[in-house]
């Protein structure tokens, strides 16, 4: 699919930003591969991550992080930049100013497409994905206190089902936690970062209702 294409497809895809409205209700979550656990009832801190896809002459690519060591919550996990949102903030201006803060992109060269399905994390965040278009190679630097490295992944490997396996964790509770991976390289995406990959794929496949 050019990327041309595949823009369009995504904005049909996409529901339109002005159709965000804060303390909507999660559509995926952490538990979807999970239905005998509960996350229970709880007040969700709204956050929002950018989505970047970077047009390239070989393919669109997504642009994702490598959190810092030295962080004291999911260390070394990959993520998209991203957190939650200041007072006043909607889900896209967060989205953007987490972005610069984090890897030094620059808003006015990312064009935002639309959003994703608000996703619920298991430790109390409500995100919102907001997908953006990059026409150029951008010039980004990862803030050293929040990211070890920017990296990009194809596209067409994120959207391929084939590449999306489950894992799983026994938590000290004796509960199997599964999730949503999709190894690329020597990286290990998961978690939250590939449950939000996953519902995208679904909806560019029509398959929005699945979480399976």
């Amino acid at each position: 699919m050019s990327g041309d294409l595949l823009k369009t497809r995504l904005q049909e895809r996409l529901t339109p930003v002005d159709d965000w409205r804060p303390g909507a209700a999660a559509v995926r979550s952490d538990l979807d591969l999970n239905p005998g656990l509960s996350l229970g009832l709880r007040e969700l801190r709204p956050a929002a991550v950018l989505v970047p896809l970077i047009a390239r002459p070989s393919g669109v690519s997504v642009l994702l992080t490598r959190r810092a060591d030295t962080l004291t919550k999911h260390s070394g996990q990959i993520a998209f930049p991203g957190g939650r949102l200041d007072p006043g903030e909607n889900a896209v201006e967060a989205a953007l100013r987490e972005a610069r803060e984090e890897i030094g992109l620059n808003p006015a060269l990312v064009e935002v497409l639309g959003l994703g399905d608000a996703y619920e994390t298991g430790t109390g965040f409500l995100i919102t994905p907001v997908v953006g278009w990059l026409a150029a190679e951008p010039v980004v630097a990862p803030s050293e206190a929040e990211v070890a490295e920017i990296f990009e992944t194809p596209w067409d490997f994120l959207m391929d089902a084939a590449n999306h396996r489950r894992d799983f964790l026994d938590m000290p509770s004796g509960d199997r936690r599964w999730y949503w991976a999709m190894p690329w390289q020597e990286r290990y995406i998961w978690g939250a970062t590939a449950g939000i990959i996953r519902s995208l794929c679904g909806r560019m496949n029509g398959q929005e209702g699945e979480a399976a």
